[in-house]
C-alpha cells in the first residue's frame, strides 16, 4: 500500500510557486476532462432540444445551444487548473505561443469560428432560408462551427465554410419575407384575339391560390416571335423555394392550356412556310414502285 501511495503521490512537475502536480492530480485531472466533455456535449443537446420542443426559432435555439456549450468548456478549463494548481497568470508566456501557433496554423479555422458567430448574431443568412450561392441552390439546415450546411435543390448536401458565407455573394431569398416574383410565357399563333389571350392569361393566374394580388399581375404582349405571338405574365407569389415556385407555375400553365384549347385558341409550335417561285413550271417525276 505504501508503494501505491508513494506512486500515487509521486511529483511530476514544480512549479514556479513551488506547489507539485502529482500523478493522482494528472489522473484525476484526465477523467475530469473526459467526463467534463462528454456532460458537456450531452447537456448542450439537451438544450437544443428542450428548445425545439418548446417552438423557439431555430436560430435562437442554435445560438442559446452554442453559448452554453463555450461556457461549459470555460468552466471545465478553469475548474482543471484549480485541480492542477496552476495560476491563470501563469499561462500568459503559454497563451502568446498558442496565439502565435493559431496565427499560423488554424488561421482558417478561427477564421470560420468567428465568421458562425458573426452569422448566428447579425443573422445575414438564418435556418430555413432559401439561398443561392454561385450556381447552387438551396435550404439552409445548419450553422456550424466551421461551415453551413445547405441542402440542395436535388437533396445534395453542400458545406460552405462560414467564411466564404460572409465573403461571397449569396442570395437569400427569404431574408425578408418568402414573396417572390415569377414569369410564365405562352405564344399563340397568329391572328389569334390578342385581347382575350390576354384575359385568359390573366384569370389563370389570379385562380392560382399562392399568386398575391398584390403587387397585381401583369400580363405584357411582349414580342411579334418567329413562329407565335410572345406573351408573358408577371406575378408574385408565396413560397419556401424554387420547388414551390415551379409547381405554380406549372399550374398556372395547367389553366392557360385549357382556357385557351376551351376558346380554340391554338398554343404556337416551331413551322415554316416555303414559297416555291419558278418561271417554268416544275416538273415531278413518278417514281416507279
Amino acid at each position: 500500500m505504501n508503494d501505491i501511495a508513494s506512486y500515487w503521490n509521486y511529483p511530476l512537475v514544480t512549479l514556479s510557486t513551488g506547489s507539485q502536480i502529482t500523478v493522482s492530480q494528472v489522473i484525476l485531472t484526465i477523467l475530469l476532462i473526459v467526463v467534463g466533455l462528454v456532460l458537456t456535449w450531452y447537456l448542450q443537446r439537451l438544450v437544443g432540444r428542450q428548445l425545439i420542443k418548446a417552438k423557439v426559432d431555430p436560430n435562437v435555439a442554435q445560438t442559446v445551444q452554442r453559448i452554453v456549450f463555450y461556457g461549459l468548456l470555460i468552466v471545465l478549463f478553469i475548474t482543471t487548473l484549480g485541480m492542477l494548481r496552476i495560476p491563470v497568470t501563469a499561462l500568459a508566456f503559454i497563451s502568446g505561443g498558442v496565439a502565435i501557433g493559431i496565427g499560423f496554423g488554424a488561421q482558417a479555422i478561427i477564421n470560420n469560428l468567428i465568421s458562425g458567430w458573426i452569422l448566428m448574431s447579425e443573422r445575414p443568412v438564418r435556418i430555413g432560408d432559401f439561398v443561392e450561392i454561385d450556381a447552387h441552390r438551396g435550404v439552409v439546415e445548419e450553422i456550424g462551427n466551421r461551415s453551413t450546411r445547405i441542402r440542395r435543390v436535388d437533396g445534395v448536401h453542400l458545406m460552405v465554410p462560414n467564411s466564404q458565407m460572409l465573403e461571397r455573394v449569396v442570395v437569400n431569398w427569404t431574408l425578408v419575407d418568402r414573396n417572390f416574383r415569377t414569369t410564365v410565357r405562352v405564344g399563340v399563333v397568329y391572328g389569334s384575339p390578342v385581347r382575350r389571350v390576354s384575359e385568359l392569361i390573366m384569370q389563370a393566374t389570379v385562380e392560382q391560390p399562392d399568386t398575391l394580388q398584390d403587387p397585381k399581375p401583369i400580363v405584357v404582349f411582349e414580342d411579334f416571335g418567329d413562329n407565335a405571338l410572345i406573351f408573358e405574365v408577371f406575378f408574385w407569389c408565396h413560397g419556401g423555394g424554387e420547388r414551390e415556385l415551379r409547381m405554380i407555375r406549372s399550374d398556372i400553365r395547367y389553366r392557360i392550356e385549357q382556357y385557351l384549347n376551351d376558346e380554340g385558341i391554338v398554343i404556337a409550335f416551331p413551322q415554316r412556310d416555303v414559297h416555291l417561285y419558278a418561271k417554268t413550271p416544275i416538273e415531278v417525276m413518278a417514281r416507279d414502285a
